[in-house]
């Protein structure tokens, strides 16, 4: 249950951030996988090396003296995640050579007080790499030559970043407590539900910090369950920077979901999904957490007999990788329908941890592959032999099959669907896994 560190790339424009990026989050090969319908942008990735795994955060280039509205929004942005990252890699350009630019960065990130990696990027060669020695002026230690785009030296850097990563944290001894995020953009009324809730139970066992930034642990009992409440802070807006910058919010987000078995997504009904929510649940998604998307500050709303299914039907429009996602309207104000979350909270949590017998699995299977077909790809056609369910927290199935490769995302969903028909798994991510099985052939 416990978060993962964050390593965050800082520099000025066309260093080549995004292709270290790419490389490095490529040496996880999951993380390449996308996941369909899903409209985040993918600024954060998750990099696994030495039996660690750490989040990345890629940031736009920053321009420290300019002061034009979309300079101001990049420059928020990347201060945000080195305010929150655990560790700084400030990435140079070896072949355009130490900038003034390079310099301003450089101040900037001694006053962060962060473990700090100067990268120097674009040494594809020895004689480019024999350039590296003018970056010791920026006084941050020995620079590292790397070529993101051929992969020199990046297993060095990844080296060098396991060892400045903050030791993983004990994990916690109540694994009976369910872990609840409490997610969403600045101003959609976390901490006003946080208190709602817990004023309804007015049962607190203890407030103690969190070690997400920002971020307090709240325990809570409810019909003899623990709840673990973890709350978010907002992004604080300053001076002319607009709402751009909340897209980096994401990231105090992440902390969060880490830790939680289930999100609550708070959306603003006055707003409605904005492009923030879908990277949150995005990320929820790809973390295989469960979510109840919480629609708050209902009673602003002017309602009709079709008000609510019309705004529903609109969410799952935006929300459409996650057709499963159950929603509550709510006004955490004046308390309307609050207090029925925290069942909700238990009964999702609960559908974690069903397991369907191999015999329901194969049922379904034969009932699924009678009603559509298996697809044909260069005229082999995909066959599944079995399935069984291999864990829980979140469910997860395995099917054997003659070939994984056959399996399209459409058929995948299918399946997904026809699990779905027998068991809803409401508000929970099932995971489906193919692999090759060849039957064998008579005795």
């Amino acid at each position: 249950m416990s978060e993962k560190p964050i390593v965050a790339l800082v520099g000025r424009p066309n260093v080549g951030k995004s292709t270290l990026f790419n490389r490095l989050i490529g040496e996880r090969r999951a993380i390449v996988e996308d996941v369909p319908g899903t409209t985040r942008d993918r600024h954060y990735g998750e990099v696994e090396w030495g039996g660690r795994v750490f989040s990345l955060i890629d940031t736009g280039g920053l321009i420290l003296g300019d002061t034009d509205r979309l300079t101001e929004q990049i420059r928020a942005q990347a201060e945000i995640a080195m305010r929150e990252a655990d560790v700084i890699v400030l990435l140079t350009d070896i072949v355009e050579g130490l900038t003034s630019a390079d310099q301003e960065i450089a101040d900037l990130l001694r006053r962060a007080s962060k473990p700090l990696v100067l990268v120097a990027n674009k040494a594809d060669n020895l004689k480019r790499e024999m350039a590296i020695h003018e970056f010791y002026a920026l006084g941050l230690g020995d620079p590292m030559p790397v070529s993101a785009g051929r992969g020199m030296g990046t297993g060095e850097l990844l080296d060098q970043l396991i060892e400045l990563l903050p030791d993983a944290p004990l994990e916690e001894e109540d694994t009976t407590a369910i872990h609840v995020a409490l997610v969403g953009r600045t101003n959609v009324g976390k901490s006003s539900l946080l208190n709602r809730l817990l004023g309804e139970e007015r049962v607190i066992v203890s407030e103690v910090p969190g070690t997400t930034r920002d971020a307090i642990d709240t325990r809570i009992m409810f019909e003899g369950q623990e709840i673990i409440l973890i709350d978010t802070a907002g992004i604080r807006r300053r001076g002319r920077i607009d709402r751009g910058i909340e897209q980096y919010s994401v990231i105090r987000s992440m902390r969060a979901i880490n830790r939680a078995d289930v999100s609550l997504l708070l959306i603003d009904a006055s707003e409605g999904v904005t492009a923030q929510d879908t990277h949150v649940a995005g990320y929820i998604l790809e973390e295989s957490k469960s979510v109840i998307v919480v629609v708050n500050k209902w009673d602003l709303i002017e309602k009709d007999t079709h008000t609510m299914v019309e705004f529903q039907q609109r969410v799952r429009s935006e929300l459409k990788f996650m057709p499963w996602v159950p929603m509550a309207f709510i006004s955490a104000l004046t308390g309307q329908r609050a207090r029925r979350l925290l069942p909700q909270i238990v009964s999702i949590y609960e559908q974690r941890f069903v397991r369907l017998n191999t015999s329901q699995i194969n049922d379904i299977i034969r009932d699924a592959t009678a009603r559509t077909s298996p697809p044909t790809v260069a005229g082999k056609k995909l066959r599944i032999y079995y399935g069984t369910q291999a864990s829980v927290d979140p469910p997860t199935f395995v099917f054997f099959v003659n070939d994984p490769r056959l399996v399209h995302f459409g058929y995948e969903r299918y399946l997904e669907n026809r699990l779905r028909e027998r068991y809803p798994f409401e508000g929970t991510p099932i995971r489906l896994r193919f692999r090759g099985h060849e039957r064998r052939r008579g005795r």
